[in-house]
């Protein structure tokens, strides 16, 4: 179910993003960069709940992380910058694709998904699933069964995918880049508070990896290996979005105080 799913993902992008090319030219409405960027995030995903790592990530906390970094950190922005809904729309029949767009206008959905991917709303979801998830109780009721742990992957990787559209798609105006640049630097902040937590504590948190834990680490050491993995890697990608951010509004603010600038000098100039 899992692998026909993805391959179905795939090739409805891919079918989207070739008929979207012959008709506009190739390029137009959905970039190579961004086509690419699709790609490597589903390949993430791929990555991500492959048998392998799904194996490991039942005997060690920090393959399981890396699995939930890949979601979180890597798969979710990329596919939400790949331009996904686009893709998707043009795999469709005009007719249906001109139908969807038409129904959809006159429903609650385009006003929920606003508020739903409004970076406000999407920074407190994310931490919400981030933080409750870990819960040890929580926790441990994912890694003892399925069901439970695929709704623990769907939340993590959609709640990450909400926060990184409003941080994507939702950047407009200068405040807004600078909110941005917030939302980015905070998330880094508490989650590697969490990862900082996990890291320190003199106690293994998730009772499963102390029964059923391999040779090599203890389950401590790998939970301290897991809680780094949280901390480090993944803060630094979020505070390199915020500097990337950061720059973007400094430009933003250039090239707007230029425009500004330049009617005043010419009205200088004239006698």
């Amino acid at each position: 179910m899992l692998v026909s799913s993805l391959v179905l993902c795939i090739i409805v992008y891919g079918a989207g993003v070739t008929r979207l090319w012959l008709k506009a030219g190739y390029g137009r409405g959905i970039r190579p960069l961004e086509v690419l960027a699709f790609g490597t995030g589903w390949l993430a995903i791929v990555i991500a709940l492959s048998p392998p790592l799904d194996e490991w990530s039942e005997q060690w906390l920090s393959a399981h992380m890396v699995q939930h970094e890949l979601l979180m950190v890597v798969a979710a922005p990329l596919i939400v910058v790949g331009a996904p809904v686009v893709g998707v729309l043009w795999a469709m029949p005009s007719r249906l694709r001109h139908g969807i767009f038409v129904s959809v206008q006159h429903t609650p959905l385009p006003a929920i998904w606003r508020a739903i991917t409004a970076p406000p709303s999407a920074f407190v979801l994310y931490g919400l699933a981030l933080w409750i998830w870990h819960v040890p109780a929580l926790y441990d009721e994912a890694l003892k069964h399925e069901a439970v742990h695929v709704v623990q992957h769907l939340c993590f990787f959609g709640t990450a995918a909400l926060f990184w559209w409003g941080i994507a798609h939702g950047r407009q105006g200068r405040t807004a880049y600078g909110a941005a640049v917030v939302y980015l630097f905070v998330t880094a902040v508490h989650g590697g508070l969490l990862g900082a937590l996990l890291t320190v504590s003199p106690r293994v948190w998730y009772a499963p990896y102390l029964m059923h834990h391999p040779a090599g680490l203890t389950p401590l050491e790998d939970q301290q290996l897991a809680g780094l993995l949280m901390w480090v890697p993944a803060g630094l990608v979020f505070a390199a979005g915020a500097l990337f951010l950061f720059a973007a509004w400094l430009r933003q603010s250039a090239r707007l105080s230029r425009f500004q600038s330049g009617p005043v000098l010419r009205s200088r100039r004239l006698p």
